[in-house]
Protein backbone atom coordinates (compact mmCIF):
# COMPACT_ATOMS: atom_id res chain seq x y z
CA UNK A 1 0.00 0.00 0.00
CA UNK A 2 1.38 3.38 -0.87
CA UNK A 3 1.55 6.46 1.24
CA UNK A 4 -0.49 7.96 -1.98
CA UNK A 5 -2.99 6.08 -0.91
CA UNK A 6 -3.06 6.25 2.32
CA UNK A 7 -3.55 9.98 2.19
CA UNK A 8 -6.54 10.08 -0.59
CA UNK A 9 -8.00 7.77 1.98
CA UNK A 10 -7.60 9.60 4.52
CA UNK A 11 -9.08 12.50 3.07
CA UNK A 12 -12.21 10.82 1.67
CA UNK A 13 -15.33 11.87 3.63
CA UNK A 14 -18.06 10.32 5.74
CA UNK A 15 -20.99 11.17 4.29
CA UNK A 16 -24.04 10.46 6.80
CA UNK A 17 -26.17 7.25 5.76
CA UNK A 18 -29.61 9.57 6.68
CA UNK A 19 -28.92 11.29 3.78
CA UNK A 20 -29.31 9.24 0.89
CA UNK A 21 -32.84 7.46 2.39
CA UNK A 22 -34.43 8.67 -0.85
CA UNK A 23 -36.22 5.78 -1.75
CA UNK A 24 -37.27 2.25 0.21
CA UNK A 25 -35.84 -1.27 -0.45
CA UNK A 26 -39.56 -3.07 -0.96
CA UNK A 27 -39.42 -5.29 -3.56
CA UNK A 28 -35.75 -5.16 -5.16
CA UNK A 29 -35.49 -9.03 -6.11
CA UNK A 30 -39.21 -9.64 -6.87
CA UNK A 31 -40.10 -11.75 -9.63
CA UNK A 32 -38.28 -10.55 -13.19
CA UNK A 33 -39.93 -7.65 -15.56
CA UNK A 34 -41.50 -5.93 -11.86
CA UNK A 35 -39.82 -2.38 -11.52
CA UNK A 36 -38.41 -2.88 -8.21
CA UNK A 37 -36.10 -5.34 -9.58
CA UNK A 38 -35.03 -3.44 -12.33
CA UNK A 39 -37.53 -3.14 -14.51
CA UNK A 40 -37.62 -4.37 -18.03
CA UNK A 41 -33.94 -3.87 -18.35
CA UNK A 42 -32.00 -5.98 -21.10
CA UNK A 43 -28.19 -6.30 -21.42
CA UNK A 44 -26.72 -5.09 -24.33
CA UNK A 45 -26.80 -7.80 -27.46
CA UNK A 46 -23.73 -5.57 -29.25
CA UNK A 47 -21.23 -3.35 -28.56
CA UNK A 48 -20.06 -0.19 -31.07
CA UNK A 49 -17.18 1.46 -31.73
CA UNK A 50 -15.54 2.41 -28.39
CA UNK A 51 -16.69 6.26 -27.74
CA UNK A 52 -13.47 7.94 -26.65
CA UNK A 53 -13.84 8.09 -22.81
CA UNK A 54 -15.48 6.92 -19.96
CA UNK A 55 -16.73 8.37 -16.25
CA UNK A 56 -15.83 5.94 -13.44
CA UNK A 57 -16.87 6.26 -9.95
CA UNK A 58 -15.08 4.23 -7.29
CA UNK A 59 -13.08 3.55 -3.92
CA UNK A 60 -9.77 5.71 -3.77
CA UNK A 61 -6.97 3.09 -4.50
CA UNK A 62 -9.16 1.10 -7.47
CA UNK A 63 -8.15 3.83 -10.38
CA UNK A 64 -5.01 4.75 -10.06
CA UNK A 65 -3.10 6.74 -13.38
CA UNK A 66 0.10 7.78 -12.03
CA UNK A 67 -0.92 10.89 -10.58
CA UNK A 68 -0.83 9.98 -6.77
CA UNK A 69 2.33 7.58 -7.54
CA UNK A 70 4.20 8.02 -11.15
CA UNK A 71 4.71 3.65 -10.24
CA UNK A 72 1.37 3.31 -9.92
CA UNK A 73 -0.65 3.43 -12.89
CA UNK A 74 -3.04 0.87 -14.67
CA UNK A 75 -5.54 3.82 -15.97
CA UNK A 76 -2.72 4.62 -18.60
CA UNK A 77 -2.23 0.93 -20.51
CA UNK A 78 -6.13 0.96 -20.27
CA UNK A 79 -6.22 3.72 -22.25
CA UNK A 80 -3.47 3.18 -24.64
CA UNK A 81 -5.36 -0.35 -25.50
CA UNK A 82 -8.86 0.96 -25.46
CA UNK A 83 -8.35 3.99 -27.39
CA UNK A 84 -11.13 5.24 -24.02
CA UNK A 85 -9.81 8.43 -21.94
CA UNK A 86 -10.49 7.35 -18.03
CA UNK A 87 -12.21 10.63 -15.96
CA UNK A 88 -12.40 9.14 -12.43
CA UNK A 89 -13.58 10.43 -9.30
CA UNK A 90 -13.64 8.44 -6.00
CA UNK A 91 -15.58 8.52 -2.90
CA UNK A 92 -16.06 7.87 0.87
CA UNK A 93 -18.80 5.83 1.43
CA UNK A 94 -20.83 3.56 0.04
CA UNK A 95 -23.72 6.21 0.92
CA UNK A 96 -21.96 8.90 -0.58
CA UNK A 97 -21.53 6.75 -4.40
CA UNK A 98 -25.42 6.29 -4.31
CA UNK A 99 -26.04 9.51 -3.66
CA UNK A 100 -23.87 10.63 -6.70
CA UNK A 101 -24.76 7.93 -8.98
CA UNK A 102 -28.15 9.40 -8.71
CA UNK A 103 -27.01 12.73 -9.83
CA UNK A 104 -25.68 11.13 -12.57
CA UNK A 105 -22.78 12.02 -14.53
CA UNK A 106 -20.94 8.59 -14.72
CA UNK A 107 -20.48 5.74 -16.70
CA UNK A 108 -18.95 3.40 -13.76
CA UNK A 109 -19.26 2.44 -10.44
CA UNK A 110 -17.09 0.49 -7.94
CA UNK A 111 -19.82 -0.89 -5.39
CA UNK A 112 -19.28 -2.79 -2.37
CA UNK A 113 -22.73 -5.08 -1.53
CA UNK A 114 -24.23 -2.39 0.69
CA UNK A 115 -24.69 -0.81 -2.50
CA UNK A 116 -25.04 -2.73 -5.43
CA UNK A 117 -28.73 -3.87 -4.61
CA UNK A 118 -29.55 -0.15 -3.93
CA UNK A 119 -28.40 0.98 -7.47
CA UNK A 120 -30.69 -2.01 -8.90
CA UNK A 121 -33.51 -1.10 -6.79
CA UNK A 122 -33.01 2.75 -7.84
CA UNK A 123 -32.54 1.37 -11.44
CA UNK A 124 -29.43 3.22 -11.80
CA UNK A 125 -27.01 0.57 -13.08
CA UNK A 126 -28.35 -1.71 -16.48
CA UNK A 127 -27.74 -6.16 -16.19
CA UNK A 128 -24.24 -6.68 -18.29
CA UNK A 129 -23.89 -9.29 -21.05
CA UNK A 130 -20.90 -11.32 -19.69
CA UNK A 131 -20.33 -12.96 -23.04
CA UNK A 132 -19.29 -9.36 -24.28
CA UNK A 133 -16.49 -9.80 -21.25
CA UNK A 134 -14.04 -12.00 -22.19
CA UNK A 135 -12.12 -12.03 -19.46
CA UNK A 136 -15.09 -12.82 -17.27
CA UNK A 137 -14.35 -16.54 -17.65
CA UNK A 138 -11.42 -16.09 -15.89
CA UNK A 139 -13.14 -14.67 -12.83
CA UNK A 140 -13.35 -16.98 -9.92
CA UNK A 141 -16.71 -19.05 -9.93
CA UNK A 142 -17.70 -18.24 -6.35
CA UNK A 143 -17.79 -14.69 -6.77
CA UNK A 144 -20.24 -14.76 -9.70
CA UNK A 145 -23.91 -15.04 -9.48
CA UNK A 146 -24.26 -14.11 -6.27
CA UNK A 147 -26.95 -12.04 -4.07
CA UNK A 148 -24.59 -8.98 -4.15
CA UNK A 149 -24.22 -8.72 -8.07
CA UNK A 150 -27.30 -10.54 -9.63
CA UNK A 151 -30.93 -10.30 -9.61
CA UNK A 152 -33.90 -12.35 -11.19
CA UNK A 153 -30.73 -14.63 -13.29
CA UNK A 154 -29.38 -11.41 -14.21
CA UNK A 155 -25.58 -10.43 -13.51
CA UNK A 156 -25.26 -6.46 -12.63
CA UNK A 157 -21.64 -6.34 -13.22
CA UNK A 158 -18.05 -8.19 -12.81
CA UNK A 159 -16.59 -9.37 -9.56
CA UNK A 160 -13.96 -6.93 -8.36
CA UNK A 161 -11.55 -7.94 -5.56
CA UNK A 162 -12.59 -9.34 -2.31
CA UNK A 163 -11.78 -9.24 1.24
CA UNK A 164 -13.00 -10.28 5.41
CA UNK A 165 -13.60 -8.43 7.60
CA UNK A 166 -11.17 -9.87 10.82
CA UNK A 167 -11.17 -9.77 14.08
CA UNK A 168 -7.99 -7.72 14.82
CA UNK A 169 -6.41 -8.17 18.31
CA UNK A 170 -3.31 -7.37 20.15
CA UNK A 171 -1.98 -10.00 21.73
CA UNK A 172 -0.02 -8.03 24.39
CA UNK A 173 -3.58 -8.36 25.89
CA UNK A 174 -4.66 -11.35 24.67
CA UNK A 175 -1.77 -13.74 25.64
CA UNK A 176 -3.75 -16.66 23.96
CA UNK A 177 -5.26 -15.37 20.74
CA UNK A 178 -9.31 -15.09 20.66
CA UNK A 179 -10.98 -17.49 18.46
CA UNK A 180 -14.69 -15.40 19.15
CA UNK A 181 -16.26 -12.30 18.43
CA UNK A 182 -16.99 -12.32 22.22
CA UNK A 183 -14.27 -10.07 23.01
CA UNK A 184 -15.79 -7.60 21.18
CA UNK A 185 -19.19 -8.31 22.09
CA UNK A 186 -20.10 -10.34 25.50
CA UNK A 187 -16.89 -9.61 26.87
CA UNK A 188 -15.73 -6.11 25.38
CA UNK A 189 -16.11 -5.02 28.92
CA UNK A 190 -13.08 -6.72 29.90
CA UNK A 191 -11.32 -4.22 27.65
CA UNK A 192 -13.59 -1.20 28.11
CA UNK A 193 -12.58 1.74 25.72
CA UNK A 194 -10.28 -0.04 23.56
CA UNK A 195 -12.72 -1.45 21.21
CA UNK A 196 -13.27 -0.19 17.81
CA UNK A 197 -16.17 -1.33 14.92
CA UNK A 198 -16.53 -0.29 11.22
CA UNK A 199 -18.68 2.45 10.96
CA UNK A 200 -21.55 1.85 8.73
CA UNK A 201 -25.29 0.25 9.26
CA UNK A 202 -23.88 -2.94 7.54
CA UNK A 203 -22.22 -3.59 10.60
CA UNK A 204 -25.75 -4.48 11.98
CA UNK A 205 -25.09 -7.98 10.21
CA UNK A 206 -21.33 -8.65 12.35
CA UNK A 207 -23.62 -8.93 15.28
CA UNK A 208 -26.41 -10.96 13.43
CA UNK A 209 -23.45 -13.25 12.66
CA UNK A 210 -22.72 -13.52 16.09
CA UNK A 211 -26.03 -13.96 17.18
CA UNK A 212 -26.24 -16.69 14.71
CA UNK A 213 -23.83 -18.98 16.94
CA UNK A 214 -24.67 -17.45 20.43
CA UNK A 215 -28.62 -17.35 20.76
CA UNK A 216 -29.76 -19.49 17.79
CA UNK A 217 -33.09 -19.99 18.96
CA UNK A 218 -33.15 -16.08 16.93
CA UNK A 219 -33.33 -18.60 14.06
CA UNK A 220 -30.59 -16.42 12.01
CA UNK A 221 -29.98 -17.73 8.66
CA UNK A 222 -28.36 -15.08 6.79
CA UNK A 223 -26.72 -11.85 8.49
CA UNK A 224 -28.45 -9.55 6.00
CA UNK A 225 -31.81 -11.13 6.25
CA UNK A 226 -33.40 -10.05 9.52
CA UNK A 227 -36.62 -9.88 10.15
CA UNK A 228 -38.13 -6.88 12.47
CA UNK A 229 -37.33 -9.51 16.46
CA UNK A 230 -33.99 -10.41 14.68
CA UNK A 231 -32.34 -6.95 13.94
CA UNK A 232 -33.62 -5.88 17.63
CA UNK A 233 -31.84 -8.50 18.86
CA UNK A 234 -28.97 -7.19 16.77
CA UNK A 235 -29.27 -3.85 17.78
CA UNK A 236 -29.89 -4.73 21.96
CA UNK A 237 -26.28 -6.54 20.99
CA UNK A 238 -25.21 -3.49 19.65
CA UNK A 239 -26.04 -0.96 21.85
CA UNK A 240 -24.90 -2.97 24.97
CA UNK A 241 -21.44 -2.97 22.72
CA UNK A 242 -21.47 0.69 22.51
CA UNK A 243 -20.02 1.76 25.73
CA UNK A 244 -17.28 -0.54 25.19
CA UNK A 245 -16.24 1.15 21.81
CA UNK A 246 -13.33 4.09 21.73
CA UNK A 247 -13.96 4.90 17.97
CA UNK A 248 -16.12 3.47 14.94
CA UNK A 249 -13.89 3.87 11.98
CA UNK A 250 -14.72 4.38 8.18
CA UNK A 251 -11.11 5.78 7.43
CA UNK A 252 -9.19 2.34 7.87
CA UNK A 253 -6.27 4.71 8.86
CA UNK A 254 -7.53 5.78 11.89
CA UNK A 255 -7.41 1.96 12.51
CA UNK A 256 -3.99 1.40 11.99
CA UNK A 257 -3.11 4.75 14.04
CA UNK A 258 -6.12 3.50 16.96
CA UNK A 259 -3.47 0.07 17.14
CA UNK A 260 -0.41 1.00 16.78
CA UNK A 261 -0.63 3.74 19.71
CA UNK A 262 -2.31 1.34 21.57
CA UNK A 263 -5.46 2.95 22.41
CA UNK A 264 -7.42 -0.18 20.47
CA UNK A 265 -6.80 -3.65 21.53
CA UNK A 266 -10.00 -5.32 20.06
CA UNK A 267 -11.93 -5.03 16.82
CA UNK A 268 -13.08 -5.21 13.08
CA UNK A 269 -10.01 -4.98 10.47
CA UNK A 270 -9.19 -5.13 7.00
CA UNK A 271 -6.20 -7.46 6.03
CA UNK A 272 -5.10 -3.98 4.28
CA UNK A 273 -4.59 -2.51 8.14
CA UNK A 274 -2.62 -5.18 9.42
CA UNK A 275 -0.10 -4.66 6.33
CA UNK A 276 0.25 -1.22 7.49
CA UNK A 277 0.98 -1.35 11.08
CA UNK A 278 4.39 -0.58 12.25
CA UNK A 279 7.12 -3.11 11.72
CA UNK A 280 6.89 -5.58 15.17
CA UNK A 281 3.34 -4.64 15.95
CA UNK A 282 1.57 -7.29 18.47
CA UNK A 283 -1.40 -6.81 16.68
CA UNK A 284 -1.99 -9.95 14.39
CA UNK A 285 -6.03 -10.80 12.55
CA UNK A 286 -8.12 -13.92 12.93
CA UNK A 287 -10.87 -15.34 11.44
CA UNK A 288 -13.10 -16.35 14.66
CA UNK A 289 -15.19 -19.46 14.86
CA UNK A 290 -18.30 -17.73 14.07
CA UNK A 291 -16.75 -16.51 10.71
CA UNK A 292 -16.37 -13.02 9.15
CA UNK A 293 -18.81 -10.57 7.12
CA UNK A 294 -16.48 -9.38 3.96
CA UNK A 295 -16.67 -7.34 0.72
CA UNK A 296 -16.96 -8.54 -2.81
CA UNK A 297 -17.17 -5.87 -5.15
CA UNK A 298 -18.72 -5.12 -8.38
CA UNK A 299 -17.71 -2.85 -11.39
CA UNK A 300 -21.23 -1.69 -12.60
CA UNK A 301 -22.66 0.29 -15.56
CA UNK A 302 -25.02 3.29 -15.25
CA UNK A 303 -28.21 2.76 -16.42
CA UNK A 304 -27.79 6.35 -18.34
CA UNK A 305 -24.40 5.44 -19.58
CA UNK A 306 -23.63 7.46 -23.01
CA UNK A 307 -20.27 5.37 -23.43
CA UNK A 308 -21.61 2.33 -23.52
CA UNK A 309 -18.48 0.48 -25.05
CA UNK A 310 -16.17 1.80 -23.49
CA UNK A 311 -17.69 0.95 -20.59
CA UNK A 312 -17.51 -2.75 -20.99
CA UNK A 313 -13.84 -2.22 -22.16
CA UNK A 314 -13.26 -1.13 -18.64
CA UNK A 315 -14.74 -4.11 -16.68
CA UNK A 316 -13.08 -6.24 -19.59
CA UNK A 317 -10.25 -4.96 -18.47
CA UNK A 318 -10.68 -5.31 -14.50
CA UNK A 319 -11.04 -8.80 -14.81
CA UNK A 320 -7.93 -9.52 -16.90
CA UNK A 321 -5.22 -10.54 -15.07
CA UNK A 322 -2.91 -7.59 -15.21
CA UNK A 323 -5.51 -5.24 -14.51
CA UNK A 324 -7.08 -7.44 -11.09
CA UNK A 325 -3.40 -7.53 -9.95
CA UNK A 326 -2.11 -3.96 -10.18
CA UNK A 327 -5.59 -2.68 -8.40
CA UNK A 328 -6.11 -5.53 -5.80
CA UNK A 329 -2.50 -5.42 -4.52
CA UNK A 330 -2.30 -1.88 -4.37
CA UNK A 331 -5.70 -1.30 -2.79
CA UNK A 332 -5.26 -4.66 -0.47
CA UNK A 333 -7.80 -7.60 -1.06
CA UNK A 334 -7.77 -10.31 -3.18
CA UNK A 335 -7.73 -10.51 -6.79
CA UNK A 336 -10.41 -11.65 -9.02
CA UNK A 337 -8.50 -13.89 -12.15
CA UNK A 338 -6.19 -16.10 -10.68
CA UNK A 339 -3.52 -15.62 -13.43
CA UNK A 340 -3.26 -12.34 -11.12
CA UNK A 341 -1.15 -14.00 -8.99
CA UNK A 342 1.95 -14.07 -11.40
CA UNK A 343 1.91 -10.25 -12.21
CA UNK A 344 1.84 -9.65 -8.54
CA UNK A 345 4.60 -6.88 -7.69
CA UNK A 346 4.55 -9.26 -4.40
CA UNK A 347 5.25 -12.91 -4.60
CA UNK A 348 3.25 -13.66 -1.37
CA UNK A 349 0.13 -11.46 -2.29
CA UNK A 350 -1.67 -14.46 -3.14
CA UNK A 351 -1.22 -16.33 -0.24
CA UNK A 352 -1.45 -13.04 1.88
CA UNK A 353 -5.19 -12.61 1.08
CA UNK A 354 -6.21 -16.34 0.15
CA UNK A 355 -6.69 -15.88 -3.50
CA UNK A 356 -8.71 -18.34 -4.82
CA UNK A 357 -9.01 -20.31 -1.38
CA UNK A 358 -12.74 -21.56 -1.75
CA UNK A 359 -12.93 -22.99 2.09
CA UNK A 360 -11.42 -19.38 3.10
CA UNK A 361 -14.02 -18.10 1.17
CA UNK A 362 -17.15 -20.01 2.32
CA UNK A 363 -16.52 -18.25 6.11
CA UNK A 364 -17.11 -15.03 4.52
CA UNK A 365 -20.75 -13.95 4.98
CA UNK A 366 -19.91 -11.37 2.07
CA UNK A 367 -21.39 -7.36 2.00
CA UNK A 368 -25.26 -7.53 0.97
CA UNK A 369 -28.20 -5.34 0.84
CA UNK A 370 -30.89 -5.92 3.19
CA UNK A 371 -34.16 -5.83 1.49
CA UNK A 372 -37.45 -6.72 2.65
CA UNK A 373 -37.73 -9.85 0.30
CA UNK A 374 -35.60 -11.66 2.71
CA UNK A 375 -32.63 -13.24 1.47
CA UNK A 376 -32.98 -16.66 3.69
CA UNK A 377 -35.47 -18.00 1.51
CA UNK A 378 -37.96 -16.73 4.02
CA UNK A 379 -41.34 -15.66 2.52
CA UNK A 380 -44.14 -16.09 5.43
CA UNK A 381 -42.34 -12.49 6.46
CA UNK A 382 -40.45 -9.56 6.03
CA UNK A 383 -37.53 -9.03 6.34
CA UNK A 384 -36.03 -5.24 7.30
CA UNK A 385 -34.46 -3.22 4.71
CA UNK A 386 -31.33 -1.01 4.94
CA UNK A 387 -33.23 1.93 5.68
CA UNK A 388 -34.20 0.09 9.00
CA UNK A 389 -30.68 -0.76 9.15
CA UNK A 390 -30.00 3.12 9.04
CA UNK A 391 -32.42 4.04 11.55
CA UNK A 392 -31.05 1.39 13.91
CA UNK A 393 -27.69 2.40 13.09
CA UNK A 394 -27.92 6.15 14.15
CA UNK A 395 -30.31 4.53 17.27
CA UNK A 396 -26.85 2.59 18.24
CA UNK A 397 -24.47 5.38 18.10
CA UNK A 398 -26.51 7.71 19.94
Amino acid sequence: MKTSLRTRLSAAAAIAASTVLTFGMTGCGTSSGSDDSGGDATAASTLGDGEGQVSILAWPGYVEDGSNDPKTDWVTPFEKETGCQVKSQTYGTSDEAFNLMKQGGFDVVAASGDLSLRLIAAKDVQPVNTDLIPNYEKVYDFLKNRDWNSRDGKSYGVPHGYGANLLMYNSDTFKKAPDSWDVVFDKAGENKGKITAYDSPIYIADAAMYLMSHKPELGIKNPYSLDENQLNAAVDLLKAQRPNIKEYWSDYLKAVQGFDNGSLVAGTGWQVILNNLEKGSPVKGVVPKEGVTGWSDTWMISSKTEHQTCSYKWLNYMTSAKGSAAATEYFGEAPNNPDACKYAKDEKFCDSYHAGDEEYAKKIWYWTTPIEQCLDGRTDVKCTDYSAWTQAWQQIKG
